[in-house]
Formats: C-alpha cells, structure tokens, sequence
C-alpha cells in the first residue's frame, strides 16, 4: 500500500466518523464542513489534451459534451484549445465523467 493510498483511507475514515458523529448530534454543521474540507480530495484541474481524450473516449462531439456539462459549445472549444479552463460545476461534471463514465450523466 502506498503512502497516498494509505493516506486517503485514513481520511475516508476519519471522514466517516465525523458524519456518524454529526448525525447523532455531537459535531455541528460547522465543525462537518471542516471535516469535509480537509477530507475530500479536490476535483483535479484537465488539460486541454486530457479534455479532449475524455470527449473522444465516449465519441462525442463538442456540442454533446457542452449540453453534458451544461455549458457552451464555445467553453468547450476554448477548454480544448487552453484558452480557458473548466470551472466550478463543469469541472466537477467533467470529473465525474473521466471516472465513472457516460452513463452516470445521461
């Protein structure tokens, strides 16, 4: 087991009991917010290359991958060229496509 697999189950761990402890009323929303901040992994930043091998992977164009992501054709173009980077709820969107697939968005 690697140090960053280690590393991550023990904050999925740590993460589990906080919740556990926040359901039944011993941590507040604001101390869980801390938790999840410090336990959940941020949403990976995609380079162009990595933009465009996703939306070739699934063998859609740049307008389906817009209406997936909820944005424009022209964001996408802009991604896939590096004048602009995915953000916000693209980004997450974008990652959840790159690790689970189609299916889950459609």
């Amino acid at each position: 087991m690697t140090r960053t697999t280690l590393k991550r189950r023990i904050l999925e761990a740590v993460h589990e009991t906080a919740q556990d402890l926040h359901e039944l009323g011993f941590i507040d929303k604001r101390a869980m917010q801390k938790y999840d901040g410090l336990c959940i992994a941020p949403v990976p930043d995609y380079t162009p290359e990595q933009i465009r091998s996703i939306r070739t992977r699934y063998h859609i164009s740049q307008a389906v991958l817009a209406s997936l992501l909820n944005t424009s054709v022209s964001s996408v173009r802009k991604w896939e060229v590096g004048e602009k980077h995915p953000g916000g709820l693209a980004l997450k969107l974008l990652n959840i496509l790159d690790r689970k697939g189609l299916e889950v968005l459609v």
